[in-house]
């Protein structure tokens, strides 16, 4: 976890996730090796003192991880992808630093995630959920939503944002994100509207601490406000414009097919935009277009046309057969 952390330098949040995957695989091969009776929980297996012989373990174990992952806990196949990738990362950590000298699981194939089309609001349902905002603190929340839908951004680089991050001049934003990777986004006229008119009645908040450099702070603390706070404001916005089924990353799933669709923006912009360490990742905005395109043609009146109904001449007598 501490060689994640500052070597790999992943969040918190993936180092915590980590944990739990090892932890269950650890559970789970104490288990299996040791043939302990599934009715003693999984709590009382103990994996705290495991010895250099319990990491030789073969393809096969490894294999028999992967089905009681699918079959007895019925994770889904983009959760059994993850776990999977833990424990490859684990042996590998293992292999590198001479705890092992060979890695089980470098035959291990990831499982293929399923690739669905992002979920994302429509121009229209995006005004209306800018519209129908109904909060004590208006400005902050309609601040976060208009930079949520404008620049695409993720909910820990919006939380995270500090004020001398924000240059006004410049029309800039810096922020970070996944593996504090430093990028800056342009500040169109609605995000830098939104943002003069919220951090003109921040500055003047009774009780706010001069040296507090967040950007979106509680209203009662006046403190930095936090990654689940912003969540339920969301949510609580788009219940009050009728929209439901969508969450805060949905928001930038609707900030980068909107520019993508309409902007005249290029796959490499929209990467570097959302700071996509891969264009792969950025791609499922084309496949999005792919389907549209699909569905356009689908809708051609002329697509129900079927060759024997253009066909007026009988085969046989040479007579019509009836209007098209």
């Amino acid at each position: 976890m501490r060689y994640l952390e500052s070597t790999l330098r992943r969040s918190p949040r993936t180092v915590n996730a980590y944990y739990v995957d090892l932890r269950i695989f650890l559970r789970f091969m104490v288990r299996y090796q040791q043939q302990i009776d599934k009715e003693i929980p999984d709590s009382e297996l103990a994996i705290h003192d495991l010895d250099t012989t319990f990491w030789t373990s073969n393809y096969a174990d490894l294999l028999e991880y992967t089905i009681y992952l699918k079959n007895e806990r019925n994770n889904s196949r983009a959760t059994n992808c993850r776990k999977v990738s833990s424990i490859k990362g684990f042996f590998r950590y293992l292999t590198k630093m001479g705890k092992i000298s060979d890695d089980p699981s470098k035959e291990l194939d990831l499982p293929k995630p399923a690739r669905s089309l992002p979920k994302y609001l429509s121009l229209e349902e995006s005004l209306e959920l800018l519209k129908d905002i109904q909060s004590d603190f208006y400005e902050r929340e309609y601040c976060m939503l208009t930079l949520f839908l404008n620049c695409g951004m993720r909910l820990s680089e919006l939380v995270g944002m500090d004020l001398g991050d924000i240059d006004m001049e410049q029309r800039q934003v810096r922020l970070f994100g996944k593996g504090h990777k430093e990028r800056m986004v342009y500040l169109n006229d609605a995000c830098k509207e939104a943002l003069q008119i919220y951090l003109n009645k921040r500055n003047t908040m009774e009780g706010l601490n001069p040296k507090e450099r967040a950007v979106f702070i509680t209203r009662r603390r006046k403190e930095r406000i936090s990654n689940r706070r912003v969540e339920q404001l969301v949510t609580g916005a788009m219940k009050a414009a009728g929209l439901r089924g969508f969450s805060t990353h949905k928001l930038r799933h609707t900030a980068a097919t909107l520019m993508y669709q309409t902007g005249n923006v290029d796959i490499l912009t929209l990467k570097q935009l959302l700071g996509h360490s891969s264009v792969g990742t950025t791609q499922i905005y084309t496949h999005l277009q792919e389907f549209q395109v699909r569905a356009a043609i689908e809708q051609n009146p002329l697509g129900e046309v079927k060759k024997a109904s253009l066909d007026t001449t009988s085969k046989e007598t040479g007579e019509s057969k009836g209007e098209f």
